[in-house]
């Protein structure tokens, strides 16, 4: 599948567009335009990041620009489902990663890392090196948590452009790599998707969730437990508000809507009556 961003079906979720396609078709897309080296960049998106795109118009800004914002979260998936979409799956940022490292094996192609840290990198490399063997890593480059200089920047641009490398994985967390991603979009030929805490997991820093709490929404719980200090104070600024805003939506979208459909029959039954 070789579509354009603009003509890539997807729906509204409390404000920002999320792409209404199977796992599959989206990979088929990034596949498609990293192996012709677009520059396009993808956000997996979950409700922290939908959130801070309803609080900050300049973050919604940058979602509104991604070529592709998968559904990560089951709470999105839920919402597509509710909002018509038919059999909507969750296209989450482990899945993705993995699925890319297979999709450039098998052809052949090159990935390249930004983000993270140089220890969490090398445990990467390690691990790709045991089950992806033959994977093309053109390069692998941690970044300082704040800007990096102009010339330092340039730099990284022209060591990737050169590197051949079609897929570029940044792990930088939400919202940093958002921006940093659509700042460096038209200036690196490659496709540059957002990947947030997929580094640590997959260089076993952190453990992954296991499958029962990733099916059943309740991710964020686990992710908790694993880091209750850090974690705390974003879900509960951010997953109430989702709840409301969501809720809100249905009621509007889908329940107003079915009102109004309603109305409709009965005014036709009564025309049809007289």
């Amino acid at each position: 599948m070789n579509l354009t961003p603009s003509l890539v079906p997807t729906v509204n979720i409390i404000g920002s567009r999320v792409a209404a396609l199977s796992f599959q078709s989206q990979i088929d897309i990034i596949v498609n335009w990293a192996s012709a080296r677009q520059s396009r960049f993808v956000c997996v998106a979950n409700t922290h990041m939908l959130i801070e795109a309803h609080r900050k118009l300049a973050f919604w800004s940058i979602l509104q620009s991604a070529d592709l914002v998968t559904p990560d979260g089951m709470p999105l998936v839920w919402m597509m489902k509710l909002m018509g979409v038919r059999r909507p799956e969750r296209v989450a940022g482990m899945d993705i990663f993995l699925t890319l490292c297979h999709q450039a094996l098998e052809q052949n192609s090159a990935v390249f890392f930004v983000g993270s840290q140089a220890k969490i990198l090398g445990r990467m490399q390690c691990r790709l090196e045991r089950e992806f063997p033959g994977l093309k890593i053109a390069g692998m480059e941690p970044l300082p948590f704040g800007d990096t200089a102009p010339e330092e920047s340039s730099a990284l641009i022209q060591q990737i452009n050169e590197s051949g490398a079609g897929i570029l994985f940044v792990s930088l967390g939400c919202p940093k790599q958002e921006y940093w991603m659509a700042k460096h979009k038209n200036k690196i030929d490659a496709v540059m998707i957002g990947l947030g805490g997929v580094f640590p997991i997959y260089a076993g820093i952190q453990k992954h969730a296991p499958k029962i709490f990733r099916k059943s929404g309740l991710e964020w719980l686990y992710r908790l437990s694993q880091e209750p200090r850090r974690l705390w104070k974003r879900y509960t600024s951010t997953i109430p508000i989702f709840v409301w805003l969501a809720l809100k939506q249905i009621y509007t979208d889908v329940l107003w809507a079915s009102k109004q459909q309603d109305q409709v029959i009965n005014n036709q039954n009564c025309d049809g009556s007289l």
